[in-house]
């Protein structure tokens, strides 16, 4: 079986040009997923919020962790970012209060991506002004990404998205800027002075926000696959701090569902449909289920050991990386010839340095060395600065060195 470098090295060039809860047996299809109502019959009362003002991770550690530790990986990330944005130019940017209209994906890739412009840059913004808090420790970030916020608060922005069956883009696009929002706010809400009037207006903005987002199921299979994990994230934080155990709860059925459905070798049916990106969706689903998972945990709830007969998170975990390394091992799941441009973003391996912060991995040990230092504009943002042991990694590995890395080998791989 290839190690991690070698799956590396036969991502060549041409084959990036190819593409500018009940246990199931492995042939489970769709079929047999946890349906919507099914879902909402859950009993998940035990599930409440217990710590409000508990981020994904715990902010004041991992900032004591940060002035004492001489890595230097770990030291170059905090002093990139304590020199953060211009809290001015920050407040310029309009809040989008508009109807908000995005083209699909994956028929107009170019023009998704200029609509998608300033969403990108409202994730990127509340991303990089939470970072920059944490690794500087100075209050001007912390208070002007919740002035910030409290702008688009104020103007009602986000809410009015355009949203039919055969056009969901716009839904779909939303999800990430709020979760980007949710994971940020939670950061710094409670390292702030002064602001209890702005914090209370943020707190309630997300939460209508959060509620008239979820409250559309979508579609088959958007109401059950990653696009349901990417509500429950934002959902199961906005839930623990505006102290609304329903949206919590919503984000906890994420992962009941998700358990439900797999297969005993931890696949997830509704990812394996997407043919050749099947490898990439189940990665993807990972990027969200995982820190759904951290922040419940951190709720008090062990659900990262949770089995639904007899599977766990961890079985999809194994799976993910196992496909990886080698793609023939999906068997009749989806064809072996797979997508692979995604393994040269990091973006996409966020949940990897959360998991890791909690169990051993060699293979994801190894994977991520080629990826660090890891940086997601929605889902965790700068998760290696976060999370990551300070024994784990000295130092990343060259750019150079990682192209290398990627595309050098005779075989396609």
């Amino acid at each position: 079986m290839p190690t991690i470098p070698t799956i590396l090295r036969r991502l060549t060039a041409g084959a990036l040009g190819l593409c500018a809860a009940a246990a199931m047996p492995l042939a489970a299809g769709p079929a047999d997923a946890l349906t919507l109502e099914e879902r909402r019959a859950l009993d998940l009362s035990e599930y409440t919020v217990t710590d409000p003002g508990a981020s994904y991770f715990d902010v004041a550690e991992r900032r004591a962790l940060l002035d004492r530790t001489r890595n230097p990986m770990l030291l170059q990330i905090a002093e990139d970012l304590k020199t953060g944005p211009s809290c001015a130019q920050l407040l310029a940017l309009p809040p989008l209060d508009h109807r908000i209209r995005i083209p699909a994906f994956y028929p107009q890739p170019d023009a998704w991506r200029v609509a998608a412009q300033p969403l990108f840059q409202f994730e990127d913004s509340v991303t990089e002004l939470a970072g920059s808090y944490v690794a500087s420790g100075d209050p001007y970030y912390a208070e002007c990404l919740v002035t910030f916020l409290d702008k688009w608060a104020q103007a009602d922005a986000l809410m009015d998205f355009h949203y039919t069956i055969a056009e969901p883009q716009a839904w779909y696009s939303t999800e990430s800027m709020i979760f980007a929002a949710a994971l940020a706010y939670s950061i710094v809400r409670n390292e702030v002075e002064d602001m209890h009037e702005q914090t209370e207006r943020v707190d309630e903005w997300m939460r209508r926000l959060a509620k008239k987002h979820s409250v559309i199921p979508g579609e088959h299979p958007s109401c059950c696959n990653n696009h349901f994990y990417r509500r429950a994230l934002y959902a199961a934080m906005i839930g623990v701090m505006s102290e609304d155990d329903d949206l919590f709860r919503f984000g906890v059925s994420a992962i009941y569902s998700a358990l439900h459905d797999m297969t005993d070798e931890g696949a997830m049916p509704l990812e394996m449909q997407r043919g050749r990106r099947a490898m990439h969706y189940q990665n993807y689903a990972l990027l969200y289920l995982i820190p759904i998972m951290q922040i419940v945990e951190r709720q008090g709830y062990d659900v990262f050991e949770m089995t639904v007969n007899g599977n766990s998170i961890h079985d999809a975990v194994r799976f993910a990386i196992n496909v990886i390394e080698d793609p023939q091992r999906l068997g009749d799941l989806a064809p072996a010839d797979q997508y692979k441009g995604f393994l040269l973003d990091d973006q996409y391996f966020a949940w990897m340095e959360i998991y890791l912060s909690r169990f051993d991995n060699a293979k994801l040990s190894e994977f991520i060395r080629y990826q660090r230092p890891v940086y997601n504009r929605s889902a965790g943002g700068y998760v290696t600065l976060y999370f990551m042991d300070p024994d784990a990694q000295i130092q990343t590995v060259a750019r150079d060195k990682r192209k290398t890395l990627v595309t050098e080998g005779e075989e396609a791989w």
